[in-house]
């Protein structure tokens, strides 16, 4: 699992990366929005990355970095526009409160040895909606409310202080997203996702790395077929399997389905809420539940151990448990191929 999340890190690192060239660099053109009271953006561009922001302290204005698709060549501004007059539309233009900045090519077949990057940098008020498209880099966002629909196959997704409707995609690369709320939807085939500080209905799915998020608080579904899962500080409902790793959730106050077909689970709960599922077809299963709260017991495994919680009521043997604790209440049902270790707070 710590490989998994290192490779995370790592693709995020080079999310960040590309950004931080286009940041090095001179704006091809930079249009300002000082004059206009933008509140939906459209941006659709087949190689390059997009940033919009609502950061207050900003100039509204749209900032376009272009290079060529090969980092290393080293085109002249007049090198730059005689390729965009041969082979590119570039749009950048403001339609009632609509900014649209498109880029299409003008030919079925490019030769892309002559291709270029056409990247976008955006600020806006915060009161934005946003429709973002690109199949050739990574898309940031950045301190906005309202509808966020984007996605791309050719890199990352970094999300930051977001309120609203967010709904990402890519298959290009890792997921990140922080301090966000609302209705967050975030799914990648091409990458691991990182979540923390968000509240919400929340839904992040990945089938190429591990998920990792923290102090989450809402209605949340979390799924992998490519790695595994670690959570810290959880409330409200979480709903999380795997199919390529183990399971490892700390500190948590709330309502848990958690499965694995690949790897062990370790949960630690402070407090259950409605109902407590575990279930693993390949590993161990460790529980520490809290020691003054109500549960009904049914556990099924191997081998459990054989220290009797204080104050249950049941049949407690070595391959099942089924009774009540404090008097009962939450249902708690935990199932594993090999063992369960179970302890009380």
């Amino acid at each position: 699992m710590k490989r998994r999340i290192l490779t995370l890190c790592f693709v995020a690192c080079l999310s960040i990366a590309a950004m931080a060239q286009d940041n090095d660099k001179t704006p091809y053109l930079t249009k300002s929005l000082s004059g206009d009271a933008i509140s939906n953006v459209t941006v659709s561009t087949s190689a390059g990355g997009i940033m919009v922001s609502g950061a207050s302290g900003q100039s509204p204005r749209v900032e376009v970095y272009i290079h060529g698709s090969n980092n290393h060549e080293q085109l002249s501004k007049e090198e730059i526009q005689k390729r965009l007059d041969e082979d590119y539309d570039l749009n950048v233009a403001v339609d009632g409160h609509e900014l649209k900045a498109t880029v299409k090519t003008k030919h079925d077949h490019m030769d892309w040895k002559r291709g270029l990057n056409i990247s976008f940098k955006i600020y806006v008020p915060e009161n934005v909606s946003t429709n973002l498209r690109t199949s050739g880099g990574g898309i940031q966002l950045d301190n906005l409310k309202g509808k966020e629909d984007f996605s791309t196959s050719g890199g990352g997704l970094m999300i930051n202080s977001l309120s609203g409707n967010i709904h990402g995609r890519t298959s290009g690369g890792g997921i990140q997203v922080a301090n966000s709320n609302d209705d967050i939807d975030l799914q990648t085939s091409g990458g691991g996702i990182q979540a923390k500080n968000c509240k919400g209905n929340i839904k992040l799915v990945t089938s190429g790395g591990g998920i990792q998020f923290k102090n989450l608080d809402g209605v949340i579904n979390a799924h992998t077929s490519g790695g595994g899962i670690e959570g810290k500080h959880i409330s409200g409902e979480l709903i999380t399997n795997t199919s390529g790793g183990g399971i490892a959730l700390d500190d948590m106050d709330c309502s848990l389905d958690a499965s694995s077909s690949a790897g062990s689970v370790d949960v630690k709960m402070t407090h259950v809420g409605k109902y407590l599922k575990l279930n693993t077809s390949s590993g161990n299963i460790s529980l520490k539940l809290p020691g003054k709260q109500g549960l009904d017991l049914n556990l099924n495994a191997d081998r459990i151990n054989e220290e009797v919680a204080s104050n249950f009521h049941g049949t407690w043997t070595k391959t099942n448990v089924n009774g009540s604790v404090n008097g009962g209440g939450i249902p708690v049902d935990v199932h594993a191929n090999d063992g369960i270790n179970v302890t009380f707070n």
